[in-house]
This record gives C-alpha cells, sequence and structure tokens, in this order.
C-alpha cells in the first residue's frame, strides 16, 4: 500500500514510491479532470499566487534597477541564491552558509573576481532572493555573453514538482525551484530558467548551474542526462519536439537529486555537529577542493560516497515531506560530453 504525506501549507502529496502527486482540498476534482491545454495561470494559484503580485513597491522596483545595473563583465560572472523561508513553517537553516561555502569556492578554486559574484540571500547585506529579483539576475547574468565567458548559477533552496499538460516533460512534471515569496509570487519552473539562462548562450559560452534542492535533476530542462548507473548520457528531449537547447553554447546542470527525490540539509559535516549546510554543497565543495583536476565523472562518484557516509550517521531531510530517500547527485547537459574532462567552471 503506497503512503501519502501532506504539506499542511501547500496542500502537496507526496507518496513513498517516490512520486510526488499535487493535489489541493478545494481543487482536487480538477487535478484528477482532464486539464490537457489548461493555462498555467490555473496551476500558479493552485500555489497561492495573489493578485498583487502585480504591484511593484518603490523598494522593490529601486532593488530590481540596482540589480540591472550590476556590470556585466567579460570573463567569469555568477549568481548565487540562497533562501532560508526565515520566518516560514518551512524555514531551511544551511543556505546562508551554503551560499557563503560556494562564493569561497569559486573565489579560491576557480578565481572568479570578487566583483563578478552577486549574491541573493535573506541577510541584511544583499538583496533577497525573490522571484523577481531572482529572475532579473538571471537576466543579468547572461546579458551580453560573449565567446569566453564562464557563468555560474547557483540556487540552494526548496524545489517541487508540478503537472506538465503540454507533453513537454518526460516524466509528466515541471521541476521548480522555490523563491523566498513563492507562496505569493509563485514558482520558477524549469521551463523560465531554461528561456532565461540557457536559450541566451552564445557560442563558446560555458554555464553551470549547481541546483541544491529537491526534485532538481532536470531542473534546466537540458536535452542529455548522464547514467552513472550505465555510464551513457541518456536522451531527455522534450517529448512535444520544443527546443531546449542553446544559441550555440554549452549549458551544464549539477543537481542535488533526481526529480523524483529529496535533497538534504545536515549537520553531518559539521564539526561541532550543529552547523546545518546542504549536503550537495558540501560535497561539491570538498571533491574539487580536495582534487584540483576532478573531473565530471569523479565528482559525481566522490559526492555520492560522501553523501552514503553521511547517511549513515543520519541527517535530516530539508524537503517538506520529510521522507527518508537518498539523494543521487544528477549531471545533466545541453549536449554531450566526455564526462572524462576536469570540471572548469
Amino acid at each position: 500500500m503506497t503512503e501519502h504525506m501532506c504539506c499542511s501549507d501547500c496542500h502537496e502529496f507526496a507518496s513513498d514510491d517516490g512520486d510526488t502527486h499535487l493535489q489541493s482540498n478545494k481543487e482536487h476534482a480538477k487535478f484528477i479532470s482532464d486539464r490537457k491545454g489548461a493555462h498555467d495561470v490555473f496551476f500558479d494559484r493552485l500555489f497561492h499566487r495573489g493578485d498583487n503580485w502585480n504591484v511593484v513597491s518603490s523598494y522593490e522596483e529601486a532593488t530590481l534597477k540596482s540589480i540591472r545595473k550590476w556590470e556585466t563583465t567579460k570573463g567569469k560572472r555568477a549568481v548565487l541564491c540562497g533562501v532560508a523561508y526565515n520566518k516560514q513553517k518551512y524555514k531551511l537553516k544551511g543556505t546562508n552558509y551554503d551560499v557563503i561555502n560556494m562564493r569561497e569556492l569559486l573565489l579560491s578554486h576557480f578565481s572568479f573576481p570578487s566583483t563578478s559574484i552577486h549574491i541573493l540571500a535573506e541577510m541584511d547585506s544583499h538583496f533577497h532572493p525573490t522571484k523577481r529579483n531572482i529572475q532579473e539576475a538571471m537576466k543579468w547574468l547572461v546579458k551580453d555573453n560573449q565567446c569566453g565567458d564562464s557563468l555560474v548559477f547557483y540556487f540552494s533552496g526548496h524545489g517541487l514538482r508540478k503537472p506538465d499538460f503540454f507533453d513537454d516533460e518526460l516524466d509528466g512534471y515541471n521541476e521548480t525551484i522555490c523563491p523566498v515569496d513563492f507562496r505569493l509570487a509563485g514558482m520558477i519552473t524549469d521551463n523560465d530558467i531554461n528561456d532565461i539562462i540557457v536559450r541566451p548562450l552564445k557560442d563558446g559560452v560555458k554555464l553551470h548551474a549547481i541546483i541544491d534542492a529537491c526534485h532538481s535533476g532536470t531542473i534546466l530542462d537540458l536535452q542529455d542526462v548522464y547514467s552513472t548507473r550505465k555510464n551513457v548520457w541518456l536522451d531527455n528531449s522534450s517529448p512535444s519536439g520544443v527546443y531546449k537547447g542553446t544559441s550555440g553554447g554549452h549549458a551544464i546542470s549539477i543537481s542535488a537529486c533526481e526529480d523524483n527525490q529529496l535533497a538534504a540539509d545536515t549537520s553531518a559535516f559539521s564539526d561541532s555537529g550543529k552547523q546545518m549546510e546542504g549536503a550537495m554543497t558540501y560535497t561539491f565543495k570538498k571533491a574539487l577542493m580536495e582534487n584540483p583536476s576532478m573531473t565530471y565523472a569523479g565528482l559525481l562518484a566522490s559526492m555520492h560516497k560522501d553523501i552514503l557516509a553521511a547517511k549513515e550517521k543520519g541527517f535530516s531531510l530539508r524537503g517538506l515531506f520529510h521522507r527518508e530517500r537518498l539523494q543521487e547527485p544528477v549531471l545533466s547537459s545541453s549536449k554531450v560530453f566526455d564526462v572524462n574532462e576536469p570540471v572548469a567552471l
């Protein structure tokens, strides 16, 4: 018998068979009826989007203008998002620590200029990771991209799924990331992310997306997914035939887990046993710091090994539903490449 657990805030059901089914107490009948061809607005309403989201305050407008004015330096630049969901039931304790760790890795290991790294986080010194701010920051990241640029988009926070009714996804679900205001403004879907930071990539430009969130395996909707079990690339093309590629550049995504899995916040790696951090972020950084010539295949293997070790110590899941299910790092790409190449951000 399949057991289901429900989030009391979003009324989203997760079954212990690894599949997530989105249902609402009020809209259950609509979900189980044939909604093929329905507009996304209908589904956004089920995730608490309010009509007042279209109203932009003077402070919000000033923030967006500031993001648009960030300098688009040639070469390396990055956007790092950490969402803690402060004062909410599904608060995360390690995401601020995650973005600080990722910034240190980019500075020390990959020689990113400090001025080209921008953080969105619920800390006083940074703009908050609202839906509008994240989308504007992503637009900045790829603005005027040129051959030779190396771009990084990092997200640490909650991830969810919602049904796909347009034959766009092999598994029937759109994967999403959750901004701090997702209950009001809505989530950012894999389609949105693909449109904003994948499609504009020009020839000779490389993007790495590092996503420490639940249900994040194909969060960029990239064409090829690497199977660590079979050591081959698998076709993840859209069944509808919609083009999800770049404008000549190369997009690579490294995600915390498969689309039907949950990521984990853990204190297992902390010397004190108290500091929470994303298991994916910690193992990602650890692998690259220990081996400067680490390959993509080696990175996945090292991360999986360390997560298994943490599992033995015990860790708490960051997902809304608190199921215990081991996460498996996922590599996806806009084109097939040799996974024995060194990781180069």
